[in-house]
């Protein structure tokens, strides 16, 4: 990483994870394989915001502790990238205990349960679909329809909110606005 840490992918330790690390490499790593609109990538880390705003529209009195595990939910994917769901479920079970691993150790290292409650975990799914709704539909070239269909039909995002969090940005404002996001939350 460039902290100068050393992640083992088979046995991640929390003390090798860095903010600063997960938040670079998120701005970084393209949703939908880069197959969006605008001059810039449409990054992990900016999709980590928007499921994060999602969940403070729908669920305003979540505590800020599971804001940070929402924000948090794709961190894993500043290590192994972001690939889409159907070759992720053509890898199976090697990939998502990968993924598990990192995720482990991210909530401890931030002081989050390792396990999260099953609440939490329907909200950042049903977040995380709405944003994926938004995403298809406005950036990478989906039908209201087809992406109904893929990711059910999301609340309605306030249009200053959607023009500013589907408008793709630099991968350094994605960088800093996720760190800044994350300063707010942490315990």
């Amino acid at each position: 990483m460039l902290s100068g840490r050393r992640l083992d992918l088979l046995d991640p330790s929390p003390l090798d994870v860095e903010i600063e690390d997960i938040a670079h490499g998120l701005a970084r790593v393209a949703r939908w394989n880069g197959q969006t609109c605008g001059a810039n990538i449409f990054s992990v880390a900016q999709h980590s915001l928007l499921v994060e705003r999602l969940s403070r529209r729908s669920h305003p009195d979540l505590d800020p502790r599971w804001r940070l595990c929402v924000l948090l939910h794709d961190a894993p994917e500043y290590v192994i990238g972001d690939m889409i769901s159907p070759f992720k479920a053509v890898l199976g079970g090697d990939y998502k205990a990968v993924e598990a691993r990192l995720l482990h150790a991210i909530s401890i290292r931030f002081g989050l349960p390792t396990l999260w409650p099953a609440p939490l975990v329907k909200i950042v799914k049903a977040c995380d679909h709405a944003a994926a709704y938004f995403e298809a539909t406005r950036l990478a070239g989906f039908a209201a329809e087809e992406a109904r269909a893929f990711f059910g039909r999301p609340a309605r995002l306030d249009d200053a909110a959607e023009k500013d969090y589907l408008t793709p940005w630099e991968a350094e404002t994605a960088k800093t606005r996720f760190l800044k996001r994350f300063e707010e939350l942490k315990p």
